[in-house]
Parts: C-alpha cells; structure tokens; sequence
C-alpha cells in the first residue's frame, strides 16, 4: 500500500511540475498566462513596428526624412493609443525574408508592412493577423510600349518578381493554370527590381496592384507604363502580431477597428472636439466618454479619441497616403456602407 501511494505521488508531482513548466514556456512567449507585448510596450514607452520603408502608400522616408505611408499612420496609430503621443515608434525596415523570423524572435512588436493574410501564416508560422487595413490584388506593369494589354500577351516573356512573397507562389500558379510560359526574374530587393523593370531587363514587373501603381510614379517618364486591369489573386493586407499573446492581439485589433468605426460616424481630427458633446451613445462609447471599453483590455479609456486626434480616421489615413498621390480609388475599401468591406464589429 506503501509503495502504491508513494507511485501515486510521485506521478502527481510530475504532472504537476510538467504544468508548471508549460505555464512557464507560455509566459516565456507572451502567452496569455503571462506578460503580454501590451505590458512590455507600455514599460518601454514606446512601439517598434516593423515595416517595409521602401514602398511609397505604405511605408518609406520622404522628402523631409520622416516616415509616410499608411503603414506608418497605423504603427503611429497605436502610439497615440498607448502614450497619447504619435511620435513614441522606431521603425524597423524589414525585407520580405526577414519579417517574420524578427517578429517571431521578438525585435519588433508589431508588424505592418504589406503582409498578406494567408492560411499558412496564420497557422504554421505562427502569426495572428489583426484586420485588413488594405484589400488588394496582385496585378502585371507592363510598358504601353510593349502593346501587351492582357496576360495573356506575357507568353514566353520574362517578369520581375520579388522573393519570400506570395507574389512570387501566385505568378507561378496563374501561369501553370493558363498554360503560359514565362520566364521568373527573381530579386530580394524591391528597388533593384523595379531599376531592372526600368532598364528592360524583364518585360513585366508584378506585385500587388497600389504596389505598382506607386512605384509606376516613381519610373523615369511614368505615362509610359501601364497596370493591367486583371487581378490574378486577394492580397488582405494588414498588422501582425506573435500568437498566444490575446492581450496585445486584442489591442492591436480595436485600435484599426476604431479607425474604422470613426468614419462610419463622421468623427475626423477637425471635427473632434465638436463630438466631444454628442450625446449618442455610440459616439460616447467610442470617445470613451461612456463605460469602460478601453480599460477592459488594459488600454487608455479614450484610446479611439486619442487616435483620431493624432492620425485621422480610416478614410483619412487612406485619403493622405494612397487617394491623394496616387488617385488610387477606395474601391473595396470603402466603408460597408459604400459598398465596400471596411467594416468594424460594434463597439459595445
């Protein structure tokens, strides 16, 4: 009996000591259990996002040697959310091969640089995507030159494409599926790609379609270039966050939603101060003027107000960074409303 009850001990403080270590391991990587990215941030005092900062719309240094883009606006976005300070982010430029090894190595917090949602991803990579900030297609720039107006004209060319993207699987699968034959030219960088496209080493360049459309701007004498109108895939684009890690996911996520939901209501940074009177419900819930949204996860209650003072809302950020330079139409990125899929779960 003795040594019964001694086996069964012994196998109880295993199991126990086993769930102790895994709790650990949890903490180790953000879990749940333990000190979120949310905490880490806001002893840090300030964001590390990761970003393209070569792509104009999105990411890059401009002439004043500050960071622009849309991309940009959201990592500010939520550095005006936690410290009610836009300015409280270092950017870290990040190439395709390299983003998701510095996110899930903790580098950086967060990452928004035009990353594609895609199943494998969101699973064996380990990633847990928040909203889709951009929905966009991948498309084909070609010279007007060429007098290529479809796909179907590329047989048997050769076209620029860049490494570790889904572009680079999706070119492949498009072809093999039309039974085209062409020739990949396949580059790390995204500058040396579009100079190879500019010097005729390719007769196409491909990535999504807003990515074509600003760097078409930046080509010696841009009339002379065309994006075709067919679209060869769904590229959602959007933040990424590590997984297990719900307290700073959930953060992330409600940050872009209230972008979102600002503009289903009107609210912008010039009118703010004039809903800071409004007595619907909906407005004081999302000002956090009315119960405790923000605080309930761990945020500033006037989280939603902090942003659109600092960065706009959503048909803002996109108006500054894509509508106006490029003339880009919001298309599916109109709000629901418009038709669109720009659409943010209530906030109650």
């Amino acid at each position: 009996m003795r040594k019964w009850i001694s086996l069964l001990f012994a196998t109880v403080l295993t199991a126990t000591v086993a769930v102790a270590c895994a709790s650990s391991n949890d903490t180790a990587a953000g879990g749940g259990g333990g000190t979120s990215t949310l905490d880490t941030v806001l002893s840090r005092g300030s964001l590390i996002c990761g970003v393209n900062g070569q792509l104009p719309g999105f990411s890059f240094v401009n002439n004043e040697g500050e960071y622009s883009g849309m991309d940009a606006d959201y990592c500010r976005a939520i550095a005006a959310a936690l410290f009610d300070d836009p300015s409280k982010v270092e950017f870290r430029n990040l190439s395709a091969q390299e983003r998701f090894t510095a996110l899930a190595a903790g580098e950086i917090d967060v990452l928004i640089r035009n990353t594609t949602w895609t199943i494998n991803r969101d699973t064996a990579l380990g990633l847990e995507f928040g909203p889709t900030t951009f929905f966009d297609g991948q498309g084909m720039l070609v010279a007007k030159a060429s007098g290529v107006t479809a796909i179907s004209g590329l047989g048997g060319k050769s076209i620029c494409v860049q490494s570790g993207t889904t572009t680079e699987q999706n070119l492949t699968d498009k072809f093999r599926k039309l039974n085209i034959p062409f020739t990949p030219v396949v580059f790390d960088d995204e500058d040396a790609l579009y100079s190879a496209f500019a010097q005729g080493r390719c007769q196409a360049a491909t990535s999504d379609r807003s990515q074509l459309t600003a760097r078409r701007q930046s080509l010696p004498n841009p009339d002379n270039y065309l994006v075709l109108e067919e679209v060869i895939s769904k590229e959602p684009l959007g933040p990424a966050v590590r997984n297990n890690d719900s307290k700073w996911a959930d953060a992330v996520k409600w940050i872009v939603y209230s972008t979102f939901q600002a503009e289903e209501l009107g609210i912008e940074q010039d009118n703010l101060t004039q809903f800071a009177s409004s007595t619907d419900p909906e407005v004081k819930r999302l000002l956090g003027q009315e119960g405790t949204l923000g605080t309930d996860m761990g945020l500033p209650n006037d989280f939603a107000a902090r942003v659109i003072k600092h960065v706009g809302n959503y048909g803002e950020i996109y108006q500054r960074n894509i509508g106006e330079p490029f003339a880009l139409e919001r298309g599916l990125n109109s709000l629901w409303t418009d038709g669109g899929l720009i659409y943010a779960p209530p906030f109650r």
